[in-house]
């Protein structure tokens, strides 16, 4: 029996433009710095920002997005207990608006921990959205495969993490060849590189940003608050899968390597489901990690799913159940490069949809 969800989001640093998009134009004039005074000194409650429906049950709300009115600054730098306290409280909300479900989105999950600072919850299901990114960043590398020279160096930079982890052991299983693995723990990249390395798989790790030079293929999944990819760290050609959010490149990046292509990961196709609001993407677009929240929903899941490290069975769950619920969508979205759809050639760019695309190789 399907359930009620809840997915939680946060604005960007460029607050004012966000808080326009999510509450009305006028509150798009004022100033960044009053936003994140009054975000920082006093208490500001999250605001329910979005409602979603399915297309067969239209009068049906089925899906509750709430803005937790923090920074990507602010989450990662306010002390760990005020920031806590106001997830907590988006949590009550949800609950009470019926949700059983919820989504940890963007930073909201790593300041808790992937979850872990909300497992003593017993009064809903939390979900930090890994697992089902993982299984759909795999899928966005494996397309890009198809494209790169034969035995590509790929490089995994937060590898350690929890989409990291979940990922490296999912290519591990599939595919040979050269992996770098790049994170701040040298212990944990070790750990993990002695758990994927096979005869045919050539895995290398580094604690430097400087060694992914040598990657055909770069997949970030870090949850830093700033670009952390810049063009000294690019080979000539290189392909980028940005999966993070707030993302870790810029948009320079492209007038600066117009070799390089960057790619918008994580991003699912649910053309089965209408959002009234806006989570800063196109209609029937969502991220992979709402997408997982919509799909425990579907599926009517009770209790806690992906918390801390997503494991590779919980992978490989979400895409039987993405199999299961398919009349709704999720499907791995056509390439976009900050948030431009990239004409690939080919039938995964409809010509609706390729008006205006940028060039592969642009």
């Amino acid at each position: 029996m399907r359930s009620k969800f809840a997915f939680l989001m946060h604005p960007r640093n460029t607050v004012r433009s966000d808080m326009g998009l999510l509450l009305g134009a006028p509150f798009a004039l004022v100033p960044d710095r009053v936003y994140l005074e009054a975000f920082r000194r006093f208490p500001v409650k999250p605001v329910l920002t979005g409602r979603m429906t399915y297309r067969d049950t239209p009068a049906e709300t089925t899906g509750l997005i709430y803005t937790v009115p923090f920074t990507p600054d602010q989450l990662l730098g306010l002390p760990r207990q005020k920031v806590r306290a106001r997830i907590n409280l988006a949590l009550d909300m949800a609950r009470d608006a019926g949700a059983t479900v919820i989504g940890l989105g963007a930073l909201t999950a790593p300041v808790c921990n992937g979850g872990k600072a909300l497992v003593e919850r017993d009064d809903i299901g939390i979900t930090n959205g890994n697992a089902y990114t993982a299984a759909m960043t795999l899928q966005g590398i494996e397309r890009l495969l198809l494209r790169l020279p034969s035995d590509p160096l790929v490089a995994f930079v937060g590898a350690s993490g929890s989409v990291g982890s979940c990922l490296s052991k999912l290519y591990a299983r599939k595919h040979g060849g050269r992996v770098l693995l790049v994170a701040r723990n040298r212990g944990r990249l070790e750990k993990l590189a002695g758990e994927i390395a096979r005869d045919d798989l050539e895995v290398t790790v580094s604690t430097e940003m400087d060694d992914v030079r040598e990657a055909d293929l770069i997949v970030l999944l870090t949850s830093a608050t700033e670009a952390l990819l810049r063009s000294e760290h690019l080979k000539h050609g290189a392909v980028v899968l940005d999966d993070t959010v707030p993302r870790n490149t810029d948009i320079r990046l492209l007038a600066e390597r117009p070799d390089v292509t960057i790619v918008d990961g994580g991003l699912v196709e649910i053309p089965g489901v209408d959002l009234k609001g806006t989570i800063g993407l196109p209609p029937n677009l969502a991220y992979a990690c709402l997408a997982e929240t919509m799909l425990l929903a579907l599926e009517g899941h009770t209790g806690h799913f992906a918390i801390g490290n997503a494991s590779v069975d919980q992978a490989l769950r979400m895409l039987e159940l993405a199999e299961k619920h398919r009349e709704h969508g999720f499907n791995l979205a056509p390439f976009r490069s900050f948030g431009r759809l990239l004409d690939t050639g080919s039938a995964e760019t409809s010509d609706a949809e390729g008006e205006g695309a940028r060039s592969w190789a642009a």
